[in-house]
């Protein structure tokens, strides 16, 4: 017998673990599918990276040169170094492109029929919420394997043991994007507050450069850095994809992964979320 979930609602029949999981299933299929029929937003994700990695790290290369640094046990060269950062950029749009279409949803009236369901509100987010990030992983893979044929190739275990970092950090990054999602009214507002969040948390984290060569040039900049919850999620996976463990990014990236999830469920709350307060 499939266990219960208690519920406030007498007048219906008590969910089951069963009812929980087709749900979470029917939604993640639903992200496949129109990830899948969305090509342009496959290639575009790709594309930025690659556009780094192809012709930004050649022009950089003999620029910035990167010293032997935690997890790196010699000199490597730039296009190394920036992987893991255009590893973390792809999920930071995926999370931002997902909240776009949580603000579509919405406008659409599409949100409304999922709201209107029998199961918790909290419960549909999340499962909004692991289908964006289950995307921006095969996303991150697919880039994997053109840096691997651009002759980019960390160990053979790292491509296994990065897969939780991206999962953590690919929860982070949706959580944020899905709260920014319920403080936007329009799609007309999105482009604007996305630059705003999206361009100062790549280009104010260790992405692109070390934070020693930031902190050697301007030591607010350094601090700014050091407090950008992105910065985290690219020393996590940049550790993970050579197998070792940055414990104070795997907590500062956990703990902020909470905190947005919670916020978003709050907002998305009807009786004390942003909207809630606008009749959405």
């Amino acid at each position: 017998m499939s266990a219960t979930i208690p519920r406030h609602d007498d007048h219906l029949p008590p969910l089951t673990v069963t009812h929980y999981l087709i749900c979470l299933r029917g939604i993640v299929w639903r992200e496949a599918l129109r990830f899948v029929h969305q090509r342009e937003r496959f290639i575009s994700a790709l594309v930025r990276p690659l556009v780094w990695l192809f012709i930004f790290a050649a022009g950089f290369r003999q620029i910035l040169g990167v010293s032997i640094i935690p997890p790196y046990d010699t000199y490597v060269l730039y296009e190394v170094y920036v992987t893991p950062g255009l590893m973390a950029m792809i999920q930071l749009f995926n999370g931002m492109q997902s909240s776009l279409s949580m603000v579509y949803d919405r406008e659409m009236g599409n949100m409304r029929m999922l709201l209107v369901s029998p199961f918790p509100r909290w419960f549909l987010l999340l499962c909004k919420l692991l289908a964006s990030t289950a995307v921006s992983v095969l996303q991150v893979y697919a880039y994997l394997l053109v840096a691997w044929l651009w002759g980019i190739e960390p160990p053979a275990w790292g491509y296994v043991a990065v897969l939780p970092a991206l999962i953590l950090s690919g929860l982070m990054l949706g959580a944020l994007g899905m709260l920014l999602s319920s403080a936007i009214r329009q799609l007309e507002n999105f482009a604007g507050v996305m630059n705003f969040v999206i361009f100062p948390m790549f280009f104010a984290s260790s992405a692109l450069y070390p934070l020693w060569l930031v902190q050697q040039s301007s030591p607010v900049v350094y601090a700014i850095c050091r407090l950008n919850p992105f910065t985290y999620a690219v020393e996590l996976i940049r550790f993970a994809l050579y197998l070792e463990v940055d414990w104070l990014s795997l907590a500062v990236v956990a703990g902020m992964t909470a905190l947005f999830t919670v916020g978003a469920i709050l907002a998305y709350d009807p009786a004390r979320g942003l909207i809630g307060r606008r009749g959405g």
